[in-house]
């Protein structure tokens, strides 16, 4: 219902729908918006006793016909109706549009790259031997004889025992003179432009993307995993994070403006973003690849240099991507020893992380070599980041899309073997679709292919589970099989250490149920292609059973109601969580990475984690200075006048008060204050 009367002369008129609302004075029963330079006729109906009568506001406001108590009486009320369009404005149509223009930028900006693209240089790294080029390559039914020693770290192909030669184990003198020749390079780098900077990244993208297939086969070969799982979890993950800094990155080391407080309202407040300098990177074996890149891409961005010392048991891959590194830096004109990759055992770390000229210390790894990084770091008081690995659960409520859950359990749990990180180690099933859930997962488990990534790729085949990495970790996850076992565990499928492939560091795909509590599977880090499967009947018992453990990474959650499943996730005691799918958080690079309890603490990735390659450093100005300054009043120059408490107190009164009174008490406190007092009135007695 809407008021048909209005001044013809008034622009643009629309017209709202009828609505109606009870207030103290009656009851707004018609709305007529005439545009903003026109009124709104609002038609109020009072009734009941003591309504206003005779009363003429004109102007503005129109009229108020006369009224007796007891009777309805309908009146309209005129309002100009620039009251409501400001508001509107302001409110609603400002934020609508600036919202059109950032995706009209954001999109014109995007097909304008695609369309027009940068200019990059493109790079060549030569291929050194057929490790590096070829799939084919001579292997052997054992480990090669070669053991380790103080001075060389021997590679071999974890899949085929292919001798794969050695690399130097750097002392601490090797250590210290990368790190000067880093904090060297570092003094000219910081001093780079962002434009700069993200030449060299768009460099580095364009020849990962043009050399997808070497870099995977090179990961392989270091680490066991299928080209597929090394697609996934080295090259697409580290494009990610390159497209992620390249379009945010400045954004969030820019200064940043910050409110100067109450008192200091003639100030302006800003931060700024400074490199800290040099950064020791600790890197694990299981991503050769990215994780040589993932914090190399970060640091440089931010004006840093980087050390990164490279597990032992993944050291050969460090060669070739040495190589791209030191190209790409080459094309900008950066600094040579930017990036530098160190390689040895534990001393070779500790010298790194003890190092005077290491600013800041990342560390990605076990437990117990992540306390003796923090204890070696105490000498130094150099900041360290701790990743320490997790026991990621996915919780399956009753109403899950089996058909999206199941799959992605598979990979979350198989993914290069298990040995993530952010691996699924247990899987809680609701009891109500356990049987159909486990009946899928054993089916999909047992029609697996083991074997050596690289051979069967060159003869035309394909795996879809490598092997373990890290030599003697098939034999300590059997252990934690046969200790479940023998306490009334069930196995499902695989299970056998001898039933593995020969001739590599393989475990086959297993899965386990009937698991309880003294179980040292339950508890320990499996770190391997484990499925644990565990029972809940409610969303309580679910929590319990998940945050039941000493890690927390991550957690994931699947239920087909959204509202449940962001409840639940909000439940576990973790630093990420995935609704209705596992582990994206990492794929979403704007998101820190990192874990609570024993999976570490502080965070790499994402906005925090950019900002944390900076020192943050605050600044305060004067925003007109000639006018209003700081000056530090007669009464608190030293020595302090007798009055100077009253002078602070009233001051704060003054600035701080809850209420007017106060802060009027504290103004004229203040003024009484500011008169000057004799010293002689107040001396102290000496001779007290």
């Amino acid at each position: 219902k809407v008021s048909s009367k209005f001044d013809p002369k008034v622009m643009a008129p629309i017209m709202l729908d009828h609505f109606a609302f009870m207030s103290s004075l009656g009851t707004i029963q018609d709305l007529l918006w005439v545009g903003p330079l026109g009124f709104m006729e609002i038609n109020v109906s009072f009734s009941g006793g003591g309504v206003v009568g005779g009363v003429s506001s004109g102007g503005w406001f129109g009229w108020f016909g006369n009224g007796k108590s007891g009777e309805s009486v309908s009146v309209p009320i005129y309002v100009p109706g620039i009251f409501f369009v400001l508001p509107l404005i302001w409110f609603v149509v400002f934020p609508f549009l600036k919202g059109v223009f950032r995706f009209v930028s954001s999109t014109s900006s995007s097909l304008c790259r695609l369309l027009v693209p940068i200019q990059v240089p493109s790079i060549s790294v030569p291929l050194l031997d057929s490790s590096e080029s070829s799939d084919a390559i001579s292997s052997s039914p054992s480990p090669p004889k070669q053991q380790p020693s103080p001075s060389i770290v021997p590679c071999y192909d974890p899949a085929q025992y292919a001798d794969l030669g050695t690399m130097p184990a750097m002392t601490q003198k090797d250590v210290f003179g990368v790190c000067e020749r880093a904090s060297q390079a570092q003094n000219e780098w910081k001093h780079s432009s962002f434009h700069t900077r993200r030449q060299l990244l768009r460099i580095l993208q364009k020849f990962i993307l043009a050399n997808q297939e070497t870099i995977c086969r090179v990961a392989s070969r270091d680490s066991g995993k299928p080209l597929v799982d090394a697609a996934f979890g080295e090259v697409m993950v580290t494009c990610e994070k390159i497209n992620w800094v390249l379009s945010e990155g400045e954004k969030w080391l820019k200064p940043e403006k910050r409110s100067s407080g109450t008192m200091m309202f003639y100030k302006k407040a800003w931060v700024e973003f400074v490199p800290v300098g040099v950064v020791g990177c600790i890197v694990p074996w299981n991503y050769p690849f990215h994780n040589v890149f993932n914090p190399l891409v970060a640091h440089v961005f931010a004006g840093n240099a980087v050390v990164i010392k490279v597990s032992e048991h993944a050291s050969w891959s460090a060669k070739y991507y040495s190589r791209v590194i030191q190209e790409a830096l080459k094309a900008v004109g950066a600094p040579e020893n930017l990036v530098q990759i160190v390689t040895g055992y534990g001393d070779c770390g500790n010298a790194l992380v003890t190092c005077p000229l290491v600013s800041k210390v990342v560390f990605v790894g076990s437990c117990p070599v992540g306390r003796k990084v923090m204890a070696a770091a105490v000498e130094t008081l150099t900041p360290v980041v701790l990743e320490l690995g997790g026991k990621d659960p996915i919780i399956v409520c009753d109403d899950a899309d089996l058909t999206q859950a199941v799959p992605t359990a598979m990979r979350g749990t198989f993914q290069s073997c298990g040995q993530n990180c952010m691996g699924a180690e247990r899987i809680i099933v609701h009891s109500s679709v356990r049987g159909a859930f486990t009946d899928q997962v054993v089916s999909a488990v047992k029609a697996l292919r083991q074997g050596s990534p690289l051979a069967a790729n060159a003869r035309g085949a394909v795996v879809d589970c490598g092997a373990m990495c890290m030599p003697g970790e098939a034999d300590r996850i059997q252990g934690l099989i046969d200790d479940a076992v023998s306490k009334g565990a069930k196995l499902l499928a695989g299970g056998d250490k001898a039933a593995a492939p020969p001739g590599g560091q393989f475990y086959p795909p297993t899965v386990i149920t009937d698991v309880k509590a003294g179980m040292r599977i339950l508890d320990e880090e499996v770190f391997g292609p484990v499925m644990v499967i565990l029972p809940f009947d409610t969303d309580d018992e679910a929590i319990r059973i998940a945050n039941a453990c000493a890690f927390g990474l991550g957690g994931n959650v699947f239920s087909r109601n959204q509202n449940r499943a962001l409840s639940l996730a909000r439940r576990l005691e973790c630093g990420m969580a995935s609704i209705n799918d596992f582990a994206t958080t990492y794929m979403s690079q704007s998101l820190p990475f990192g874990g609570v309890k024993e999976s570490g603490f502080e965070r790499f990735g994402g906005v925090e984690g950019l900002r944390g390659c900076c020192h943050v450093k605050a600044y305060a100005q004067d925003i007109v200075p000639w006018l209003m300054d700081t000056r530090i009043p007669p009464p608190l120059q030293y020595p302090v006048a007798p009055n100077a408490f009253a002078f602070v107190s009233s001051l704060m009164r003054m600035f701080y008060g809850t209420d007017l009174v106060t802060r009027v008490r504290g103004l004229v406190g203040l003024a009484i204050a500011s008169i000057p007092v004799s010293s002689t009135a107040a001396s102290v007695d000496k001779t007290k």
